[in-house]
């Protein structure tokens, strides 16, 4: 499993409605793509209360063909053509785990990026992260890492809002889930 994110901030006064109309008109052209697990279209608006206005896709992959047939294909260039070129976040999927809520549609999902302390074990630090217990309303969560920067970080779908949940807050506007069951739960090592 791979991990892919990219977010574009975007201006205090953006009519996020662009943002709903383009995923309510083009969200449905990845639920049957190729190597992908899921991809959960997201949201922050500052009329909700976030800090920022973004539209930031997060994406598990089952495959890294199917990541780089999109980031190399039309797919990405679309968000190319219509934002610029984002920076693309990506970390080594290293836990996945569908929720009690697993059948539900998720409303929002959490973001929680954690740097791996310096002078710890990283293995051990890694393993005790990686375990995922099931949460009420918890649809599904990944954990993944990257080792370039130290970072791990814990993507979780949930049902409705979960306001107790650690982390950047998304709305969700669509789930592609064309490989979702390729996800394989538990630790990936």
């Amino acid at each position: 499993m791979h991990a892919l994110q990219y977010e574009m901030t975007l201006p205090a006064d953006y009519d996020m409605g662009i943002i709903r109309r383009r995923v309510a008109g083009r969200g449905h052209l990845l639920d049957d793509f190729p190597g992908l697990g899921l991809k959960a279209y997201l949201i922050r608006e500052r009329a909700a209360g976030s800090p920022v206005n973004s539209y930031a896709p997060f994406y598990l992959w089952t495959s890294p063909e199917g990541m780089n047939s999109f980031l190399w294909g039309p797919g990405f260039q679309g968000i190319v053509d219509d934002f610029g070129r984002p920076r693309v976040r990506h970390w080594a999927g290293v836990a996945y785990a569908e929720g009690p809520a697993s059948k539900a549609s998720p409303a929002a999902a959490t973001r929680l990026c954690v740097p791996v302390p310096e002078g710890v074990e990283p293995g051990s630090f890694v393993a005790r992260e990686a375990a995922v217990a099931p949460e009420p309303g918890m649809v599904a969560c990944a954990v993944a890492i990257d080792p370039s920067r130290w970072e791990l970080v814990r993507f979780t779908l949930w049902e409705q809002p979960a306001p107790d949940a650690a982390g950047d807050r998304f709305e969700v506007l669509h789930l592609s889930e064309p490989g979702r069951a390729g996800l394989r739960p538990g630790r990936h090592w």
